[in-house]
């Protein structure tokens, strides 16, 4: 199961990644191209409205998996100036007390991720009419996985001077 929440989000970014490539090119594509020979051939423009909603929805789920993720390997940016003198166990009820901030946050993402999912479940994008919960459970998934991943770290030891982390 760990195993799992470690390595389906970032399968799922891969995909995130690709799809946004392939959306933004095929945009392109038909924003200049199609839409030129259209235009020459006097006919129906081809709509692609739905372009921009898949390239929303693919960010938003690539911004709040992508911050897990960051949580989880321990990218995300830290500024180390005073804790590191003190002594081991002050550092390490720091980094607890950052990483449980850290889950708390993750909650109250997930927590209005949901309300919003609720909230929005009936209405639909104009392009693609899907409902809007799906652009708002990205908030819900994303800060689930912080708050696990927060988790884990907190209870996790200090990482050693010489460790890739």
């Amino acid at each position: 199961m760990l195993r799992i929440l470690k390595t389906a989000p970032k399968v799922a970014v891969t995909a995130l990644i690709v799809l946004a490539i392939v959306n933004l090119l095929v945009g392109v594509i038909l924003r200049y191209f199609v839409g030129a020979i259209t235009d020459w051939l006097d006919v129906d423009p081809v709509p692609f409205t739905w372009v921009e909603e898949v390239g929303e929805l693919s960010l938003a789920w690539l911004t709040l998996i992508g911050a897990a993720i960051g949580l989880q390997s321990r990218s995300h940016f830290a500024l180390s100036v005073f804790v590191h003198r003190l002594p081991e166990s002050s550092q390490l009820w720091i980094r607890r007390f950052n990483h449980a901030l850290i889950a708390g946050v993750g909650l109250l993402v997930a927590w209005y991720g949901w309300k919003l999912c609720v909230l929005n479940r009936a209405l639909t994008t104009p392009g693609l009419e899907i409902s809007l919960a799906w652009l708002y459970a990205s908030a819900l998934v994303g800060g689930i996985l912080i708050a696990i991943y927060g988790l884990a770290e907190m209870l996790s030891p200090l990482p050693q001077p010489d460790s890739p982390h």
